[in-house]
């Protein structure tokens, strides 16, 4: 653009060729740098059209002259009132280049300003900038082209996402972008030249964002329930589960596979699932009611047309099975009567009940009333309660008292669902009862609307609670001014309601649990009362909601757990009702127990408890906190007896513990200890009293000792002596010891007393204690014989019982406990045993005392009685 003046505003000279076809590009004139706030942009030749951009376009086909073309372009400031004028002359285009040509001429073969859309991938990783496509004109083989863009993505929302490179013309991307947000982009591209001339048409270049599969599909419900009722025949449909994907439409990547992952209780399916429409049928041919109310199917939704590879979700569809009514209903008494004021309007008047054996709540136990006779002129309409399933008979249109002192009308009630003739029962007619309605004769009074009000009130909400408002309107004003509302006396004292607005607080703290408050609702009558005096009743309806109140809490807390460590079953109690009691979720709250005790559920209120490894037998205390449905958390203390035992019964309340707590003792090992301990004492016992016998005064020789006294120096022991050579001896002398069975059966006794050496007794066979005295032994204390005596009758049998034993164990393992090896010294010493030298009174046979050696003189006078 060639400006003639340094003024902006002045003239524009534009060099186009003799010919210009129709909307094709003259030039571009910089509007802005004349008046910023142009609102109104014209031309005063109707051949030209200017645009908001500046961009000079003929209208129609044009031929230049001689002389150049000129015309006006108008910029009006309308708030402003400026007015600004541009003079734009057209002058033809001189064959010889005046613009940066180049001196190649290259033959175009190709046009290469209108690409194909670009494309680019959704959530790309880049490199960024990441280029997308080029444009280029081709008009660049002989001018010096500059590019630029505008547009979503550039210049606007959202900013800065490309760009264009202003020599080559490359689009670029700046970061990722997702399809679902921005599917697509539609740019304007322009080339001109260094001086301003557009010699291409602006390009509207189209950047389509290609779909990435990363959005899971997802189910329109967070829980889907079905009805069906029972005994349905298979194939009966039961409902449709949907599922959406926000991933591009028609593509694998929203095509998407329904199917059952489970089905609880766990038992014979009963449904199967299209995985196409989603569409759920009845698949067992029994349906039945009283064994199974319900199901609960987990279904699953997968895209990609169900590859493995492809994305997923979950959902919950819950079919209840409906049952079907096969018992009428039956009104509980034949004849009612009931009063009403004339006038009054939308008033309940009569509650009447009836009889459903049918399952409560269900179409087939649901009331249905109506009006057969008596009703004419459409003044009374009975409806049902939900909650309680009663008839709730009310006036809708004013009754006169000079016309009818008393209405009376017969009513009859059936069931929502069609009645279905049980199997060999005969058909019902329908139940009717008759309702005498007396008119009172009373002045007009304020209204209610409407006559019956339902309020619910959480469970052990605050003293004071607001739960709503009832106010009642004038007949005659249709307001509630200068109205006063109270409750007579003598009713349910739940709610008071404000004189004045009507508004309904709780004057105590409401529980299911308590008195009155059992039966879960209560109907308060409320009086309104206006200037005149003239009253109106209404009935509030005050409905007690469950609410998590309590805790739950571990009913059994005292439990033995035996060596064969079977899990103990833990069961909560929650005196709430649903939702606010199971499942309940159990914990161990101390964190150094939670590492020896574990705990895994087995239903919605129990769980099992059980040791994670093998741990010390002992008490354990263990916290157990019980969170209810409702999130409130009970705690327990557990307390578990970890009881060496087979059976419970064992422990009988007392720990048997092996380590890590106090160690007791089972009855043999007690009896054990007691018998060892009487014949270790007894041993010793019998050991004082052969040491503590009377002691010899003799004169000791050292000639006798050298022919009874062995000298001998070998300490080392002799061969073992194997049990089954060691007898009992069934009759000894009490200076007797034990004998040694060899293979002849000769028993060798060594005996106190004069001549009887071994060889003495070796062929006398085997002697007793009176024997040994009267063949030449000289008498004896009787003190020594009766104490060995008693000892002997003592020990004898229980050593004979152990000595068997040792013969019975082929391990020999009683023989290492209760025989020890011992070294043979000889036989045949005139002195016989030395152990016997204390325990003899009588003077023979013990002159060998007096030649003993001097180192023996210390032993002989350690025995001699002082």
């Amino acid at each position: 653009v060639l400006s003639l003046c340094c003024e902006a505003c002045k003239k524009v000279i534009f060099r186009v060729p003799s010919e210009l076809e129709a909307d094709t590009l003259v030039g571009r004139v910089d509007l802005k740098e004349c008046l910023q706030s142009a609102e109104v942009v014209s031309s005063t030749d109707g051949k030209f059209k200017i645009l908001e951009d500046g961009s000079v376009y003929t209208t129609s086909a044009l031929s230049l002259s001689a002389e150049k073309k000129t015309f006006t372009i108008l910029l009006k400031d309308i708030q402003e009132q400026v007015e600004k004028k541009i003079h734009v002359s057209l002058v033809e285009e001189e064959n010889k280049k005046t613009r940066h040509a180049r001196d190649t001429v290259l033959k175009r073969t190709k046009r290469r300003w209108g690409p194909i859309p670009s494309v680019m991938i959704e959530n790309s990783l880049g490199p960024f900038p990441l280029q997308i496509q080029q444009v280029q004109s081709d008009t660049a083989q002989n001018y010096t082209i500059y590019y630029s863009a505008s547009g979503p993505g550039i210049d606007q929302d959202p900013k800065g996402l490309f760009y264009i490179e202003r020599e080559t013309g490359n689009i670029f991307a700046t970061r990722a972008v997702d399809r679902e947000q921005y599917p697509s982009f539609q740019i304007i591209c322009f080339a001109t030249t260094p001086d301003g001339y557009s010699p291409e048409v602006p390009l509207v270049h189209t950047i389509r964002i290609e779909d990435d599969n990363d959005n899971p599909p997802y189910f329109t419900q967070d829980l889907f329930e079905f009805c069906v009722p029972e005994n349905s025949k298979p194939g009966v449909v039961v409902g449709k589960v949907t599922a959406e994907d926000r991933d591009e439409p028609y593509t694998l990547h929203t095509t998407l596979k329904y199917r059952i992952v489970s089905q609880n209780p766990p038992i014979t399916p009963a449904f199967s699932l299209h995985g196409d429409t989603g569409v759920i049928s009845v698949l067992l041919p029994q349906l039945d009611r009283e064994l199974v109310p319900s199901y609960t199917l987990l279904v699953e939704v997968r895209d990609m047309a169900g590859q493995p590879f492809g994305l997923c979700t979950t959902g919950t569809v819950v079919v209840k099975i409906e049952d079907t009514n096969d018992n009428a209903p039956s009104f509980r008494q034949i004849q009612y009567e009931t009063r009403v004021e004339e006038n009054r309007v939308n008033v309940e008047i009569l509650r009447v009940s009836v009889v459903d054996l049918d399952e409560p709540g269900s179409p087939g136990s649901g009331a249905v009333y109506e009006i057969i006779r008596g009703n004419d002129d459409q003044a009374f309409e009975i409806t049902t309660d939900k909650n309680t399933n009663e008839g709730i008979l009310c006036v809708v249109k004013g009754l006169d008292y000079e016309s009818a002192k008393q209405r009376v009308l017969v009513i009859g009630v059936n069931n929502e669902a069609p009645y279905l003739l049980a199997p060999h029962s005969q058909q019902l007619s329908q139940s009717t009862s008759s309702v005498t309605v007396h008119v009172l004769d009373v002045d007009e009074g304020p209204v209610f609307k409407p006559c019956l009000l339902r309020l619910d009130v959480k469970e052990c909400e605050d003293i004071g609670t607001a739960i709503g408002r009832y106010v009642a309107e004038d007949p005659e004003t249709g307001n509630s001014e200068g109205i006063r509302y109270r409750i007579p006396p003598g009713q349910c004292n739940w709610i008071n309601i404000d004189d004045k607005s009507g508004e309904v607080r709780t004057v105590k703290i409401l529980d299911r649990d308590i008195g009155e408050m059992r039966r879960g609702q209560c109907n308060v009558t409320v009086l309104a009362i206006d200037r005149n005096g003239k009253t109106g009743t209404g009935t509030i309806q005050v409905c007690i909601v469950p609410g998590n109140k309590n805790f739950p809490r571990i009913a059994q807390t005292d439990y033995i757990m035996c060596r064969d460590r079977e899990p103990i079953c833990l069961t909560a109690q929650d005196d709430d009702e649903a939702p606010y009691s199971t499942p309940f979720v159990y914990r161990i709250t101390d964190r150094n127990l939670a590492s020896m005790w574990k705990i895994n559920p087995q239903n919605d209120n129990s769980a099992y408890l059980s040791p994670k490894g093998d741990i010390p037998f002992g008490i354990y205390d263990i916290p157990v906190s019980v969170m209810d449905n409702g999130g409130k958390v009970g705690e327990t203390t557990v307390r578990v007896n970890l009881c060496d035992c087979v059976t419970p019964t064992e422990c009988d309340g007392r720990s048997r513990q092996l380590s890590g707590g106090n160690v007791t003792l089972g009855l043999w090992a007690i009896l054990a200890m007691i018998l060892g301990s009487l014949l270790l004492l007894l041993i010793l016992i019998t050991i004082c009293g052969c040491c503590g016998r009377g002691v010899m005064h003799r004169q000791v020789t050292d000639d006798c000792a050298n022919h009874n006294l062995i000298i001998s120096n070998t300490e080392a022991p002799g061969e073992e002596v194997m049990d089954h050579n060691i007898i009992p001896l069934q009759n000894t002398c009490d200076q007797g010891g034990y004998g040694v069975k060899t293979g002849d059966q000769q028993t060798f006794e060594v005996v106190k007393g004069r001549g009887h050496t071994l060889e003495s007794v070796k062929g006398g066979g085997h002697q007793t204690l009176g024997s040994v005295k009267e063949g030449g032994g000289q008498p004896m204390m009787d003190t020594c014989r009766y104490s060995y005596s008693e000892w002997h009758n003592f020990t004898h049998p229980r050593l004979g019982e152990k000595v068997h034993l040792c013969r019975q164990d082929e391990e020999q393992k009683h023989s290492e406990d209760y025989l020890l090896s011992y070294n043979y010294e000889g036989k045949g010493s005139l002195a016989g045993s030395v152990g016997c030298c204390s325990d003899q009174h009588e003077e023979e046979a013990l002159d060998f005392l007096d030649q003993l050696e001097p180192k023996f003189r210390t032993l002989a006078e350690t025995c001699i009685k002082r």
